[in-house]
């Protein structure tokens, strides 16, 4: 009787682990959309500078220039939180931009007098980039702050040159008979 509980413990265990799997691969940040929350930091510092540092007109330019790009980071963030978070999802995006932009603005107030400085060569270097993949390197390179915290989906399998590939099944041939 005792080996018996112990394997249904294991078999509980194992069960669990392989629940617990998927879960965890659903709370990862895909590729496109750890793009997206590059971008969506790099606009969240630009306009906390904007604010801060009276560059309006530098931030309009960066909207108006990278509106379909902010959308589909936008868009892409709303799904990954959607897709982690279920019904909560909203809630949980709404905190996320929130904690985003306090972050950003406790940057600027650590980095004080020089903050205005500092940030204002970063509308320029956003403005010369040509799409969401260098916007996101950009961000990426100029160290923005972003206080979001998911592991990066693994990337897919792919097969290598050298595995065997797979045919597909030759149509059946008939022997002629005489």
């Amino acid at each position: 009787m005792a080996r018996i509980n112990q394997r249904l413990a294991g078999f509980a265990l194992a069960a669990g682990v392989a629940l617990a799997l998927p879960a965890a691969a659903q709370s990862c940040l895909q590729a496109a959309e750890k793009t997206a929350m590059d971008v969506r930091a790099l606009q969240s510092q630009l306009m906390v500078a904007a604010l801060s540092c009276d560059r309006h007109d530098q931030y309009n330019a960066f909207v108006t220039r990278y509106q379909k790009e902010l959308g589909s980071a936008y868009r892409q963030v709303t799904g990954h939180f959607r897709r982690v978070h279920g019904a909560n999802g909203q809630r949980q995006l709404d905190s996320y931009i929130t904690t985003l932009a306090n972050a950003q603005s406790q940057e600027g107030i650590r980095q004080g007098s020089f903050f205005c400085q500092n940030v204002a060569p970063l509308f320029q270097q956003a403005l010369s980039q040509p799409g969401m993949t260098e916007l996101a390197a950009l961000s990426v390179a100029q160290q923005v702050t972003n206080p979001y915290e998911a592991q990066i989906c693994p990337a897919p399998a792919t097969r290598s040159a050298s595995a065997p590939r797979r045919s597909t099944p030759a149509a059946p041939t008939q022997v002629a008979t005489r």
